[in-house]
């Protein structure tokens, strides 16, 4: 059904009855939040090579431009977050770099690394140390990949931006629906708490934005690991002429996936890019990770908003505002250690209660016995260390 599926196997198949229900969805059908909620991140570039061209994206350098920090600079950067009250470090760089990026490969073959993700887990493993939640975004992974970088990530994610075969992501490495539904699989196959989204405004239609939503309603039924999906909006940038969609356009997209996704999947907006305020009452009740200390690298001409920003689309909304971990409650194990063993997150998926979604690595570091294990715990019980004036 979805370009590419086919060659990754991948098994979905979307009925045009809900497709219609969806697209019939307005505004007024989708529930607004009881609450609103957030992490405090650290936004960590890891590389700037990707194999892509989409050409809406100023992220990526080409050959010859891409920069790689090194392990240095990224201790450095987390520790200032967790400094900072922070709690996650999110990597982020492009989709496995080929042999075309020939300076990166170099660099990490004199540091003794086989590939950016062996490096990733090296960087992931100084964020631990230094007190920070990993939460990695390597672009499309295999199962296999997912397994050996699971144990180091309280979460994961890749933005599957749409069911559609796009000329926004056209070029010799041509992104498609399938490797990025075929990532989403691996990723529930795994067991690794994940985020995903849409992507509106880069040529899609109407029934393309109900598939891709109705393609991650289907991989976390059958897998229960989404714990989040964005719908973010295209923004004019220097490499792009997409015109930034409407106001009415993202209430009525929002809405249809608060309709089209379990209670338990947040819906998140990044309210760097979005009138989040406008979209609240359309069933948002996520705004992402917000950091103190590093650019949002990916759109670095929109500035995150601040604390008190947050808290004034929360009261607009006439909700409360929540600091939240990387990883989401419903994924966390059972236990003193990290919550009151009969506390139980409202609306959890029987099968992710009854799954062990952490490894060995994450759940050490949120239940040390040093002032991070504590903020953690803290965050988890929904007391952050983070006040909000009044």
């Amino acid at each position: 059904m979805f370009a590419g599926a086919d060659e990754y196997g991948v098994d979905l198949t979307i009925d045009d009855a809900d497709v219609e229900r969806l697209l019939a969805v307005t505004p007024d059908d989708a529930d607004a939040p009881a609450a609103l909620s957030f992490s405090r991140n650290v936004f960590i570039p890891l590389t700037t090579a990707c194999r892509y061209t989409c050409t809406y994206c100023t992220y990526y350098d080409v050959p010859g431009e891409a920069t790689l920090m090194s392990l240095d600079e990224v201790r450095e950067t987390v520790r200032t977050g967790a400094d900072a009250g922070c709690t996650e470090a999110l990597f982020t760089f492009g989709d496995a770099p080929d042999e075309r990026y020939t300076e990166v490969h170099r660099q990490l073959d004199e540091w003794g690394y086989d590939d950016i993700l062996d490096y990733l887990a090296a960087a992931c493993e100084v964020a631990l140390d230094e007190g920070l939640l990993p939460h990695s975004n390597p672009g499309d992974l295999t199962r296999e990949e997912f397994a050996d970088l699971a144990p180091l990530n309280a979460s994961m994610g890749v933005m599957l931006e749409t069911t559609a075969d796009v000329a926004a992501h056209s070029g010799n490495r041509r992104k498609t629906p399938g490797q990025r539904l075929n990532t989403i699989r691996a990723a529930g196959e795994v067991g690794v708490p994940f985020t995903t989204g849409i992507l509106v405004g880069i040529g899609e239609t109407w029934r393309d934005r109900a598939e891709s939503l109705l393609a991650i309603r289907a991989l976390h039924e059958r897998y229960g690991h989404v714990q989040e999906v964005i719908v973010q909006n295209v923004v004019p940038n220097e490499r792009s002429d997409y015109e930034r969609p409407s106001l009415d356009t993202m209430r009525r997209v929002v809405a249809m996936a608060r309709v089209a996704l379990p209670e338990e999947v947040s819906v998140q907006v990044p309210p760097n890019l979005s009138a989040a305020a406008d979209l609240v009452p359309c069933g948002v009740d996520d705004l992402g990770g917000v950091s103190p200390v590093t650019d949002d690298y990916v759109n670095p001409d929109y500035e995150w908003p601040a604390l008190r920003e947050l808290a004034d689309i929360a009261d607009e909304a006439g909700v409360p505002l929540r600091e939240r971990l990387p990883v989401y409650e419903r994924f966390l194990p059972d236990g003193d250690s990290v919550r009151d063993r009969d506390e139980k997150p409202d609306g959890a998926h029987g099968a992710e209660r009854d799954r062990e979604w952490l490894r060995e690595p994450i759940t050490d570091r949120l239940s040390a016995d040093d002032v991070h294990g504590r903020r953690f715990r803290n965050v988890a019980h929904g007391d952050g260390p983070l006040s909000i004036p009044r």
